[in-house]
């Protein structure tokens, strides 16, 4: 199941005359024409200056005229401050790492830019030397070499020319999506990037962000649930959210490839009788659908409240989810491709149903992250891109205030079974707790599975809301250390959750590394509370608790 990571596309190419935009790119992208009542600059307007700011700034920014931009993300402040969000072409090929986010003043003058990559693009040939048929073999093994054990079978795989400038000096590579289904049928994912000249692998990563790991919920007590009447029954559909919906994948599982599926597992829509859903126990098969939709509510309200941002992808489309999905299958994802959330039920020895509030909570942060800042999943951008789930995930729980799943530190801890031998899959005060987490920096940490190279960030985002020290919330008993012996006080995780989605959606690009995370997040505490501030303040001396200096 790959994710694959769609583009906004408002198309530009830097020629010898400049930047031209035109209104058919800028109804393409999704932006409006209108005016704002309040005279804010439209979105439509944003782009416009940036185009105008391109040009300017070519080079600078590293433009020319072999290159083109599209348009992936636009926001506007309050005060009509613009950041618009680029992806890049070289030669008509995506370039990994190419990304960049271009700031203007409510005036539309620009201000500065964040790269993903300063290196310039110039190659001495697209043309590879290796061939995309021996690309994907390559994939293919390297697939199977990391799920060494299982007997792989229905394996596909899709080679991409690309631009790596993500590694070091730009080079032409291979990027191949490779998927397969194991012995169960469950989906199982890589993205594998090749040297197109010399046929080395240059990195690789699991294409399915995961998280091992609310009628009557199974985790969640009774919970509101706003439905669609339809005749004499009600369906699980929330007009109110998007149309999000909840449907049940039958214990059937997805052939697809990179977009394409040949056969998808179903999202048969739920329907009750008299508007009351499960029974809060695993027999109730519509007891796990209470919890998914649940989950997606809180999520849903959570970045619209409190973020204001409507819908995972900021355009007010409703996601939907899939519950029983495979056989005893340990994970839950979000998938771009459907743009949908799937809950496996568990082995019910190391974990149930994974349908738990954090849990969908992380999961569907990883597409308001594709469709953002697009953190590549390996390497320290991968473990930011696992870190920003845990972080406005365990957000949304304690957002949701919910007596019977209260807010904590804690990731999965609903979902683990006594053969899981711990009682959370991660602990953010101290993350080394599980076993695998790094608790702070060290140059060694990119080399980690990006579900332990996140601890440094989820330690910092500890540290900056509750500050270090023993203490026990909500119940909770945590004693988080600092690197450097420091005692750092937190200001309150609703101000981490502000600046950490702020960082993410303006200042983060594809390529940032844990010294670019602080980077950002002091930017976006400067935007918020003003530099030198407390809050300022805290987000320096946190990361330096955890040693990213």
């Amino acid at each position: 199941m790959s994710r694959i990571r769609p583009h906004v596309r408002g198309s530009r190419r830097l020629a010898a005359a400049g930047v031209t935009a035109t209104t058919a790119a800028l109804l393409a992208a999704g932006l409006s024409p209108a005016a704002h009542a309040d005279g804010r600059p439209t979105r439509a307007t944003a782009v416009e200056n940036a185009a105008s700011a391109l040009v300017a700034h070519a080079t600078s920014l590293g433009l020319t005229a072999a290159e083109g931009t599209s348009v992936r993300d636009v926001i506007v402040d309050k005060d009509g401050t613009q950041h618009v969000r680029y992806d890049r072409t070289y030669h008509r090929l995506p370039v990994l790492g190419g990304d960049f986010v271009v700031h203007l003043a409510p005036n539309g003058a620009y201000r500065s830019a964040d790269r993903a990559t300063r290196s310039p693009l110039s190659l001495s040939s697209v043309i590879p030397e290796v061939t995309g048929p021996k690309a994907a073999g390559l994939a293919v093994n390297a697939l199977r070499a990391a799920n060494l054990g299982e007997r792989l079978k229905n394996v596909k795989a899709k080679p991409e020319l690309v631009v790596d400038a993500l590694h070091g000096t730009p080079k032409l590579a291979w990027r191949t999506n490779v998927a397969g289904q194991d012995s169960l049928g469950n989906p199982v994912a890589r993205t594998v990037l090749t040297d197109a000249r010399t046929g080395a692998q240059i990195d690789a990563w699991d294409s399915i962000e995961t998280a091992t790991g609310d009628g009557k919920s199974l985790y969640s007590g009774t919970v509101p649930l706003e439905t669609t009447q339809s005749g004499s029954s009600y369906q699980l559909k929330d007009p109110t959210r998007g149309n999000t919906y909840t449907g049940d994948a039958e214990n059937k599982t997805d052939l697809c490839f990179f977009g394409i599926c040949f056969v998808r597992a179903p999202a048969t829509l739920f329907t009750d009788a008299d508007n009351h859903w499960g029974s809060g126990s695993n027999s109730d098969r519509s007891s796990a659908a209470v919890d998914a939709q649940y989950g997606t509510n809180e999520t849903w309200d959570y970045y619209k409240n409190v973020q204001g941002r409507s819908g995972i992808a900021g355009d007010g489309k409703g996601s939907y989810n899939r519950v029983h999905y495979g056989s005893n299958y340990n994970n839950a994802f979000w998938d771009d491709s459907c743009f949908c959330m799937t809950y496996g039920d568990g082995d019910g020895t190391t974990f149930g149903p994974l349908v738990a509030l954090d849990v969908a909570g992380h999961e569907m942060t990883h597409g308001v992250t594709s469709k953002t800042a697009a953190l590549t999943y390996s390497g320290e951008s991968g473990g930011l891109n696992e870190a920003t789930s845990d972080i406005l995930g365990t957000m949304v729980e304690w957002y949701a205030n919910n007596p019977s799943d209260p807010g904590d530190y804690l990731i999965g801890e609903k979902i683990v079974k006594p053969g899981f031998g711990k009682p959370a899959l991660r602990f953010m005060d101290k993350p080394s707790k599980d076993g695998n987490s790094a608790d702070y920096w060290s140059s060694s940490v990119g080399n980690l599975d990006v579900h332990y190279s996140s601890g440094v960030a989820n330690h910092f985002a500890y540290l900056l809301a509750e500050g270090s020290g023993a203490k026990t919330i909500n119940g909770v008993s945590y004693d988080s250390p600092t690197s450097n012996g420091s005692t750092v006080t937190g200001i309150g995780r609703d101000k981490v959750g502000r600046i950490w989605y702020r960082a993410l959606t303006v200042y983060m690009t594809s390529s940032t590394n844990y010294k670019g995370a602080r980077t950002a997040t002091l930017s976006a505490a400067k935007d918020l509370y003003g530099a030198g501030s407390t809050e300022y303040n805290a987000v320096a001396a946190a990361w330096s608790a955890v040693n990213v200096n």
